[in-house]
């Protein structure tokens, strides 16, 4: 690299896109379920030992969440015992068995193609397995490249993890829609029982295949990715702030020298040195409320109801009316999602991370009240599905990304580890509970369910504007020096 340079970018991009493919797994991952439910539902509604009822297909759709959370949880303890890199690997093995599991949950245990209380068991458990892999890159992805890039394009670089996620997700909606090909999802008859209640069953004129064989592949497509991921992260450092923490200095000023200028990897090391240097591992060393605006972030970015979007998106532009059906809709959402991921990708270094929010918040606001408008007055069509996709638009250039560069960088860097680890799993902990009650609560009415999201929208923009510091061109050991300033 040559010596004019504060930081060689070629280096850390190539760094950034390898970490990044954790991000598209995370996406792809959580996506997948959203085209691949409906044949779940069918396949498992012909189960002869129990019957299959909306609540356990809302659980069944949300449970890797459940891993999600246990993988958050853990986060901190693998990022500090094995260190960020090799924390991926362990994500990326996770993945890839998960991929195969949902597969072929009947693996040697079952018989094949038998629906029965035991597989659905043993399907959840693979999707767990995955979920956990999810809650791994997700907290350690951004925390990764945070810890590798320079600060003047740190939030550009966080927010490419972003980009993966979405990314990830237009890919598998995309996958999705060519598996499914001509077949067709599985009607559902609805009947009342003994009780009041609705007993749902297949129609025999359903497409057996979509029941029996497409949500497999679904899942499967996910390993192709995996598989590499992992090997490639066989040819990335760990970050200098990990190998500081450790002891091995001279490690991290190799990895420094490969980023920055010589000069400038020295000066890098020192600063990072001092703030290891009293070895301080108290999570509240610097107070509670850098820790509770993490949590808060984290709640927020959930409690907005993006997800429950994201899962259910081709129930949702169905019922909205959406002509070309709803998985073309989704794609559709998918490709404005990463449009408005490069907004943010482009601004969230030059406007700051504040504003982006604020923004974000207003417009995701009144997205979704026009929804439940729409709901309300029975509008079908075009201006529903816009207001859907305005909603998500408006998540996708400021929450999505830009909660992630927070996360990554608000923290100091002797509690960086734990506190993420519990702001993500907050994450995950709001995520389940907004996924998993938004089938009942969008079945009892849409109109509700959009107005609830929407007041949420605004309330985390006033928290923004309130109590969340501005990071923008601050270094991470800066932020030691601002928390530690902060509780004087």
């Amino acid at each position: 690299m040559t010596t004019t340079r504060e930081y060689n970018v070629g280096y850390v991009a190539i760094i950034t896109l390898v970490a990044t493919i954790g991000g598209l797994l995370f996406g792809y991952d959580t996506a997948v379920i959203s085209g691949a439910e409906e044949g779940v539902e069918g396949f498992f509604l012909l189960a002869k030992d129990f019957h299959y009822t909306k609540f356990l297909h809302g659980i069944t759709s949300s449970s890797a969440l459940l891993g999600c959370v246990i993988g958050a949880a853990v986060s901190g303890i693998f990022a500090g015992s094995i260190g960020r890199r090799d924390s991926l690997r362990v994500a990326s093995v996770l993945f890839f068995l998960s991929a195969l599991g949902c597969y072929k949950p009947e693996f040697l245990l079952f018989p094949e193609g038998v629906p029965t209380w035991n597989l659905l068991l043993a399907f959840n458990v693979y999707r767990i397995l995955g979920g956990i892999g999810i809650g791994l890159a997700s907290a350690i992805v951004p925390m990764y490249i945070a810890e590798i890039a320079p600060s003047k394009i740190r939030g550009t670089l966080v927010s490419c993890n972003q980009f993966a996620i979405i990314f990830g997700m237009l890919v598998v909606y995309f996958v999705n829609y060519l598996i499914l090909g001509n077949h067709t999802y599985p009607i559902i008859d609805v009947t009342t029982g003994p009780n009041g209640g609705h007993i749902f069953s297949v129609n025999p004129a359903s497409d057996p295949w979509t029941i029996s064989t497409a949500w497999r592949l679904m899942f499967l497509s996910e390993a192709f990715v995996a598989l590499p991921f992992g090997i490639l992260l066989f040819f990335v450092p760990n970050t200098p702030r990990y190998l500081v923490s450790i002891g091995k200095n001279e490690s991290a000023l190799k990895v420094l020298t490969k980023v920055y200028r010589p000069d400038i990897a020295r000066q890098t090391l020192t600063k990072i040195e001092t703030t290891f240097a009293d070895k301080t591992e108290r999570l509240l060393s610097y107070g509670m409320m850098v820790i509770v605006i993490g949590i808060m972030l984290s709640v927020f970015q959930q409690a907005v109801g993006i997800n429950a979007v994201l899962y259910y998106a081709p129930r949702i532009f169905e019922s909205a009316g959406a002509e070309g059906g709803g998985m073309f809709q989704s794609i559709i959402m998918g490709v404005v999602n990463i449009i408005f991921t490069v907004v943010a990708i482009l601004t969230v270094d030059k406007f700051g991370r504040k504003p982006l929010l604020i923004i974000g918040s207003v417009g995701m606001a009144l997205g979704a009240f026009a929804v439940a408008l729409c709901d309300s007055f029975g509008v079908k069509g075009i201006i529903p599905v816009l207001s859907i996709i305005v909603y998500a638009a408006f998540f996708m250039m400021s929450w999505g990304p830009v909660c992630w560069v927070l996360i990554a960088e608000i923290f100091p860097n002797t509690i960086r580890g734990k506190a993420v680890a519990i702001a993500v799993a907050f994450q995950w902990i709001f995520n389940y509970i907004v996924s998993s009650t938004f089938p009942p609560l969008y079945d009892f009415s849409p109109m509700a369910a959009y107005d609830l999201y929407g007041i949420v929208c605004v309330l985390a923009a006033l928290f923004v504007w309130r109590w969340v510091p501005e990071t923008k061109g601050k270094t991470l050991e800066d932020m030691s020096q601002f928390w530690r300033k902060d509780r004087k």
